[in-house]
C-alpha cells in the first residue's frame, strides 16, 4: 500500500516550522488546506503543529470533511463559527506560543480576530511556507496535472467539432464548459475566454455576444481541474475555412515571439520579447515592431537589432 502523500507534506511543514522557530501554522488558504489535509470544501481553517493537524469546518461539510481528511487530521465541526471553534480548540493542541499565519491569505477582519480572540498566543506573519513545499510536485500531483491537460484537450476537440459560423462567443463558451464538465473537470480554474475576429487581439478578453464570421480567428483560453490540480490551455483556430497566408504568417510570428533573440548594437543578447510585446501597425498591414524593456525595435530577419 502506497504511503499517504499528505503525511510527507505535513512532516515537511514541521521542518519548515522548526526553521522559522514557530510552534504552529494557521492555514487559511483553501489550496494549502487541501494540499495538507485533502479537504476540498469552501469553509475551513487548519492548524498544523509539530505533532498534530487540526481541521475546523462548519456543519455543511461535516460528512465531507471527515471523509476527506480524518485519516491525516483531527476534524472538528461547528454549527456557528469556525473561528470561535478554532480558538476554543487551540489549547488542546498543547503548549503553543508562536503561531504563524499566512499573510497573503488572511483578511483584515480575520487578522483582527487574532489580535482579539487570539490574544493568548503570539502571531507571526509568514510567506509561502506551504507554497514552497507545493512547488515540488510528487508523482500523484504530476499525474493529476497531466490528466487535467488531457481532459482539456479532449474537451477542445469535442467543442471544435460543434462550432459553426454564426455562433456567438458565449455560445461557444457554453459548449466548451459543458464538455469540460461532461468529461470530469471539477470546475473552471478561471473564467473561460472565447474571443473572435478583432477581439482575439485583446490580451484577456471576456466572452461576448459577438457572432463568429467565416474565415475569422477564434481564440479559446480555458482550463480544467482534476483532484484540485489545473491545466491552462490556449488555442487559436480559423472558423469556416482554411487559414489565409497572412493569418498563417501572423500566427507563426506570434508563436515564435518568445524564442526570438534580441541583441544590442554591441552584439549582446539582451532578452526575449513576450507574445504581448508584439505590435501590429494600425492598418493591419504587417507586424512592425516588438517591445523589449520599454524600447521598440523593428522586425528584421532572425535577429532584432536595437
Amino acid at each position: 500500500m502506497l504511503a499517504d502523500p499528505r503525511r510527507a507534506r505535513q512532516e515537511a511543514l514541521v521542518r519548515a516550522l522548526e526553521a522559522e522557530a514557530l510552534d504552529a501554522l494557521l492555514v487559511t488558504s483553501r489550496a494549502n488546506i487541501r494540499y495538507l489535509t485533502g479537504f476540498s470544501g469552501s469553509a475551513g481553517l487548519a492548524v498544523a503543529t509539530r505533532a498534530d493537524v487540526l481541521l475546523v469546518t462548519d456543519f455543511r461539510y461535516a460528512e465531507q470533511a471527515r471523509a476527506e481528511a480524518c485519516a491525516v487530521a483531527r476534524v472538528e465541526v461547528d454549527s456557528t463559527s469556525v473561528w470561535e471553534r478554532l480558538f476554543r480548540d487551540l489549547p488542546s493542541l498543547g503548549a503553543l506560543t508562536w503561531i504563524g499565519y499566512e499573510a497573503a491569505a488572511l483578511a483584515v477582519k480575520d487578522a483582527e480576530r487574532l489580535a482579539q480572540a487570539g490574544k493568548a498566543w503570539r502571531w507571526k506573519p509568514t510567506t509561502d511556507l506551504v507554497e514552497r513545499l507545493r512547488a515540488v510536485k510528487d508523482p500523484g500531483e504530476v499525474a493529476a496535472i497531466r490528466a487535467a491537460a488531457a481532459l482539456a484537450s479532449d474537451a477542445l476537440r469535442a467543442t471544435l467539432a460543434r462550432v459553426r459560423v454564426g455562433m456567438s462567443e458565449l455560445e461557444v463558451t457554453g459548449l466548451l464548459e459543458a464538455e469540460l464538465r461532461r468529461l470530469g473537470s471539477e470546475g473552471h480554474p478561471f473564467p473561460t475566454i472565447v474571443a473572435s475576429g478583432p477581439r482575439t487581439a485583446l490580451p484577456h478578453a471576456r466572452s461576448s455576444r459577438r457572432t463568429v464570421a467565416a474565415g475569422e480567428w477564434l481564440l479559446l483560453d480555458f482550463g480544467a481541474q482534476v483532484d484540485g490540480y489545473c491545466a491552462d490551455v490556449t488555442r487559436t483556430v480559423v472558423v469556416g475555412g482554411r487559414a489565409s497566408e497572412r493569418q498563417r504568417a501572423l500566427y507563426e510570428l506570434v508563436q515564435g515571439a518568445p524564442t526570438t533573440r534580441i541583441r544590442s548594437e554591441q552584439g549582446f543578447e539582451i532578452g526575449r520579447p513576450s507574445i504581448l510585446d508584439i505590435e501590429v501597425d494600425r492598418a493591419g498591414a504587417a507586424i512592425t515592431a516588438v517591445r523589449v524593456g520599454g524600447r521598440c525595435v523593428s522586425v528584421g530577419g532572425g535577429w532584432l537589432d536595437l
